[in-house]
């Protein structure tokens, strides 16, 4: 085969594989990207490049102007959830081509999230996890925490799992030990409205807490819905279960148990999630918990609180890194006998997500 031939399979082949990209991104620098655009989530738009192994990550902000002729879920600010192809008609602006309605054009930033139809599970899969680690001279306290999050996103709904550690040790004293996990559940109705199904564990010392579950189901709302942050509030009713932690007494050396509780709660809950300041993403979480019903060894008026607040910084150091600080509460203003109302803790971690 003489050159003459190579060069023009080359050029052949190099345009079928263009041709072959439909998905194409300018940028606001000018650039051009051409590849495979899988997502857009919380800000940020994935895109794989026939050139590299690896995806670009590009935040929507920094897109002046895009065509996708694949098949995509589009979630739009308003709640709406359409099912087509999207394309720019002009400064932004998108038009949508609805594949079970009327087609539409809305602003760029109307649109939060893209999910491709297609996609794979890994694709539509998100997890993070981080480890911190202290340790004083006096006493030799040392002190462990550790933090896991891994969630699902699929057209319809949604799936997050989580569990969080932390243990304490020092010399002379007992162990101080906090473990709480949970499995959430969200299922995503028009005008962003949502339906909610969770259950949460917690064991802590603090609060003499052998084993807390909660079962909830609920109903929410995005109040707040954009690429840069969402805010939503819920509400609904809860089933609680406790058991408590052995209680030693030094005077007569015997232990004694709080017997375990059952409750009917209501609860009331906010969440807010900024994730567009630079790298910083801010999350908090407060739920209220009055008593409905309850056995007799609960007194009434119980009421409970559980908050929580994360700060995280990603891309530090290295790509899908990140620090992050957090803040946990939780308030009972009838505990168990040896507990203690407030029960807090503040961790900081370095982490990896995917």
């Amino acid at each position: 085969m003489n050159k003459s031939s190579s060069l023009f399979i080359l050029l052949f082949s190099i345009s079928l594989i263009s041709l072959g990209q439909n998905d194409s991104l300018v940028l606001n620098n000018g650039n051009t990207i051409i590849g495979d655009l899988k997502s857009m989530d919380k800000g940020v738009l994935t895109i794989e490049p026939p050139y590299s192994d690896s995806d670009f990550k590009i935040k929507w902000e920094d897109i002046k102007e895009m065509k996708a002729l694949q098949r995509y879920l589009i979630t739009l600010s308003d709640g709406q959830r359409i099912n087509g192809s999207f394309s720019s008609v002009g400064e932004g602006k998108i038009f949508i081509d609805n594949e079970d309605g009327e087609d539409l054009t809305v602003d760029q930033n109307d649109i939060v999230n893209i999910n491709s139809v297609d996609s794979s599970f890994l694709s539509r899969l998100s997890a993070n996890i981080d480890f911190g680690f202290s340790l004083t001279k006096a006493n030799n306290q040392q002190q462990l925490n550790g933090n896991l999050r891994m969630g699902y996103l699929a057209d319809r709904w949604s799936l997050e799992l989580y569990y969080n550690t932390l243990i304490t040790t020092q010399d002379g004293v007992d162990d101080i030990q906090r473990n709480d996990a949970g499995l959430g559940f969200r299922y995503f109705l028009p005008a962003d409205w949502n339906l909610s199904a969770d259950i949460d564990f917690l064991s802590n010392t603090e609060q003499s807490l052998d084993l807390r579950t909660t079962a909830k189901m609920g109903v929410g709302n995005y109040i707040k819905h954009t690429n840069s942050l969402y805010w939503n509030v819920s509400g609904g009713v809860a089933l609680n279960n406790e058991t408590f932690s052995p209680v030693f007494n030094p005077d007569d050396g015997t232990s004694t148990t709080a017997p375990s509780r059952n409750s009917m709660e209501g609860y009331i809950g906010t969440e807010l999630n900024l994730y567009d300041i630079g790298d910083l993403n801010l999350f908090t979480n407060l739920t209220l918990y009055p008593t409905i019903i309850s056995d007799p060894s609960v007194a009434s008026g119980r009421f409970r609180t559980d908050f929580r607040f994360d700060a995280k910084y990603d891309d530090v150091f290295i790509k899908d890194f990140y620090v992050r600080a957090g803040y946990t509460l939780n308030y009972d203003n009838r505990p168990a006998e040896a507990g203690k109302e407030v029960d807090y803790i503040f961790t900081t971690g370095f982490g990896w997500e995917w």
